[in-house]
Formats: C-alpha cells, structure tokens, sequence
C-alpha cells in the first residue's frame, strides 16, 4: 500500500518545535512496521529559510510538492495574522479541492482562514491568538477551550503541545488507535488526549505532587475490566467525590466518568484491531458490561460500529 503523503508547508520565520510536531508523528517508522506515511517539506520559495531559532533550513521543494500532498500541514504561521503570498493561498485551496486533508497547528489556523476553508466553521488556535482571529475572521466560529477541531477534510489545533495532539489523533483516524499508540510510545507520550480537553489558558496554580491524579489513573486503567464507580475512583485517591471531580477537571478538563468511558472506547478499539474476539467478549473485558452497551457508546464516540472499525483497521 502506497503512504499517505504528508508535506509541511513552511514559511519564515519558521518555529522549529511546529514542524517537529508534525515531523516526528508522520516522519517516524515505529520498529518492525511498514511506513504508513512519507513526509517532506516545501515551502513558496525554495531554499534556506529563515527559522524562529536563529538557524536556517534548506527546503528543496516549491509550492508544486502540494499537488502530490494527501495530507498538507501548515506548522504554524510566524507573526500570527500576517498575510499570505497570494500563491500560497491559491496552492491550499486547490489542494483542498483536490480533497488533500489541510491541517493547522497552531497560529498556522490563520492561514486557513484567509485561504475561506473556515468560512462557517469551527475552529481553534492558540489561546493567546484566538481574539484576533476571531476579529480578523468573524465568519470563522473560534472555539478557544479545545486541543483541536477536526473536520475530515481540515483541521486546527490550539498551541505546539496540542498540534502533537492532533497528528496522533489523525493516524488513529488513518490507521487505528495500535498504531498510534505505537508512535506516542516512542515518543514517550500518551496515547490519546481528547480534542475537547481545556487548553489551561488561565491554569489554576500547580498541583502539589501528592495532589496529581496519575496514580488513580493507572490503578483506574489497570482495572477496566471490573466496575469502576466514582466513590471507587475517589476512596482509591483518598479524596472526597466532589474534591476529585474538580481536581479531573482542572488536570484533564473532562468528568471522571467521561474520563474512564473515553478509556474503555480505546482499549475496545485496540482489542478490535488486534484480536478476533467477539464484540461480547470485548464489551466485558473493557468494563462495558454487554455487546449493545459497547455498541451504543461506540457509535455515539466514533461515529460508527464496531464492526465496521475491525473490517477498517483489523491487524489479524
């Protein structure tokens, strides 16, 4: 099967720590695994290009390499708000007519926007960025709690962390969440965080170290398999219900049941990709009690069934 094409689209000043978001998800061949992607840089001019870091980069590729592009990445957009070559502009909508899949990290999302591929939709940025988006864009709906937003065919992220984000969860899309998993691994990531997670543009004052959640985490996610209640999850933390509800929320933005179901999904999702075991099966060994039960959150979660996801993404 012939990679998935991703070309990075830059412009100087570049940041190099964007490019590497992208560079290191869809640039990396886990061990033992085919390439799934190829990745390659361009940018309108060819040559050396100036960096945010001082240094310059040597690109051999023009605005053409977006012609070849299944995926195109726009690595941020240095300083946010600046205008676009008319070029450029002209090369992301043919692209996206073309049905390439145009993705912003970070203040790249300023460049789709003058491109129109966010006329009438939402759309996210970094937090420190998204009024003046919002002010130059009024026809684009900016969301400024989230990671990132993703359309199919074109997707935004908040800042550099959340651009890593949003490429994991595109190979998830692409190629399951094993695959991913196996990309954040060796990155020394998490998996998965949802695109509806907060991106903490006021973040509450750190929490002491006893006071993280990582411990119950894991003990929670070593244990899906029996039921785990709130008063489970709050006696095993030596907290209160409500104490443990807010520290969820101001660490990873979501509920503890909204938290541990997202978990349950995951884990079915690599089991229907690894394993041939029944939908039944899987339902019990993830903590989702039946087939219908999996079935319903599945769908509402994923967009789709479960089995449709195995004949997608079946390794076995």
């Amino acid at each position: 099967m012939r990679p998935h094409r991703v070309v990075a689209l830059l412009n100087p000043p570049q940041s190099p720590f964007e490019l590497a978001c992208a560079t290191e998800v869809f640039g990396t061949v886990p061990r033992d695994e085919p390439p799934r992607y190829s990745f390659r840089i361009c940018a309108e001019h060819p040559g050396p290009v100036q960096t945010t870091a001082g240094y310059e980069m040597l690109v051999d590729a023009g605005l053409e390499a977006l012609e070849q592009a299944d995926t195109v990445v726009v690595p941020g957009w240095q300083p946010p708000g600046a205008p676009a070559p008319p070029t450029v502009v002209a090369a992301l909508r043919a692209a996206h007519r073309r049905g390439t899949r145009i993705v912003a990290i970070c203040t790249g999302a300023f460049v789709l926007a003058q491109a129109g591929l966010l006329d009438g939709r939402r759309a996210t940025t970094h937090w420190r960025d998204t009024a003046r988006l919002a002010a130059a864009f009024p026809e684009v709906q900016i969301d400024q709690d989230v990671l990132f937003v993703d359309h199919g065919d074109v997707a935004t992220s908040a800042g550099t962390g959340a651009g890593i984000d949003l490429c994991l969860h595109l190979v998830r899309s692409d190629h399951g969440a094993a695959y991913a998993a196996q990309i954040a691994r060796n990155m020394v990531l998490p998996p998965h965080r949802e695109g509806s997670q907060l991106q903490y543009a006021a973040p509450p004052v750190p929490a002491k170290a006893d006071e993280s959640l990582a411990p119950v985490l894991e003990w929670a996610t070593s244990r899906l398999d029996t039921r785990l209640t709130l008063d489970c999850l709050a006696e095993r933390a030596g907290l209160s219900r409500r104490t443990l509800a807010r520290r969820f929320a101001e660490q990873l933005g979501t509920s503890p049941g909204q938290w541990l179901l997202g978990r349950r999904i995951d884990a079915a999702r690599v089991l229907l990709e690894q394993t041939d075991l029944p939908v039944e099966a899987i339902a019990t060994r993830v903590g989702l009690t039946s087939a219908v039960n999996l079935r319903r959150r599945f769908r509402t979660h994923m967009g789709t069934t479960p089995g449709v996801y195995r004949r997608a993404f079946s390794q076995t």
